[in-house]
């Protein structure tokens, strides 16, 4: 028996143990093939390792995504997560490439993939508050938020989760700098049901504006000089 002989049930479930790139290979042999490969239900689960492969066209977003996890471990990632007034124009450069990708993603995600689940965003240093609280709105359903050292991720993120999370039922914001206490307190106190988990965050040195930084050296300087 050839393939494409087999039924559609059957043959999603054999694409189901291909990863992407195998996906997108297969279906280029035949158009029946093809149209499995662009069979919403072949895609609830993605998974990232990189902005780059947001780009390709080895995946297909539509209602049936469940589960989307984007997580980029890379030399790169302590680039991203520099202040960009503190930035070179090498360091500048590295960013201008990917920066957003993430965001541009999301985006799609929020068009296509109302009956979302769970995202796990780790490193994604260019994801900021307005991205994930269109999200929030857009997938009412989300019952699982993790984000890792987004280093662009404030507060206002987590008073989203107030407002629109109305199915969450896990938040983790570890390693995210600019989180406050104040601010996971809020979501302790207006959403108790969530499990919410904060590793490091409210303990590490938020940003700053530089015209805040500049003013603080000169008040030690002032200090050190009297």
């Amino acid at each position: 028996m050839h393939i494409t002989q087999l039924n559609r049930e059957c043959l999603l479930h054999l694409f189901s143990f291909l990863d992407k790139n195998s996906r997108k290979s297969l279906a280029k042999t035949c158009h029946k093939l093809l149209e499995v490969f662009q069979d919403p239900f072949l895609w609830p689960v993605l998974n990232f390792h990189s902005p780059v492969e947001l780009k390709k066209d080895n995946f297909l977003l539509g209602p049936a995504l469940r589960y989307l996890s984007i997580c980029w471990h890379s030399s790169r990632v302590k680039v991203c997560n520099i202040e960009d007034w503190m930035k070179n124009t090498f360091q500048k450069d590295i960013c201008r490439k990917h920066e957003n990708a993430v965001n541009d993603f999301l985006i799609q995600v929020c068009n296509r993939c109302p009956n979302l689940l769970s995202l796990t965003l780790s490193g994604c240093g260019h994801v900021t508050d307005d991205y994930l609280l269109l999200l929030l709105k857009s997938c009412p359903n989300l019952k699982i938020l993790k984000l890792e050292n987004c280093v662009r991720i404030t507060d206002r993120t987590l008073e989203a989760v107030t407002l629109y999370g109305t199915s969450l039922q896990t938040l983790h914001v570890d390693f995210c700098r600019n989180i406050t206490q104040s601010g996971l307190e809020t979501v302790q106190e207006k959403c108790p049901s969530v499990m919410l988990k904060a590793e490091r965050s409210a303990d590490m040195i938020p940003d700053h504006d530089p015209g805040e930084k500049l003013m603080l050296e000169r008040a030690v300087r002032k200090l050190v000089l009297h």
